[in-house]
């Protein structure tokens, strides 16, 4: 079972920029495709940005530009850089593993991003 862990989330100023990280446990992190997803109340968690085993990554529409997902297999950890941060991008921030040969996602506890002078 993948156990993950998110961090870096916070208070910041639209225009600026966070790096959050997801650490990994528990299985062999290079055989999951990755993901960042986020929720605000009252709405859908939605798919902010993916990394597959292979290194491909893809994003949300909103997102295209400013963030960045990237994986570093050696220290178990995906990050998700955020740049141009807007007050729309306010959210909890879930990462998500699943495994290459399976379908059930695994997920983190969530990190809050708020976007607000």
């Amino acid at each position: 079972q993948l156990e993950l862990v998110e961090s870096g989330g916070g208070l910041v100023q639209p225009g600026g920029s966070l790096r959050l990280s997801c650490a990994s446990s528990g299985s062999i992190f290079s055989v999951y495709h990755m993901a960042w997803y986020r929720q605000v109340p009252g709405k859908q968690r939605e798919l902010v940005a993916a990394i597959s085993t292979g290194g491909s990554t893809n994003y949300a529409d909103s997102v295209k530009g400013r963030f960045t997902i990237s994986r570093d297999n050696a220290k178990n950890t995906v990050y998700l850089q955020m740049n141009s941060l807007q007050p729309e991008d306010t959210a909890v921030y879930y990462c998500a593993g699943r495994h290459v040969m399976g379908s059930t996602p695994y997920w983190g506890q969530g990190t809050q991003v708020t976007v607000s002078s």
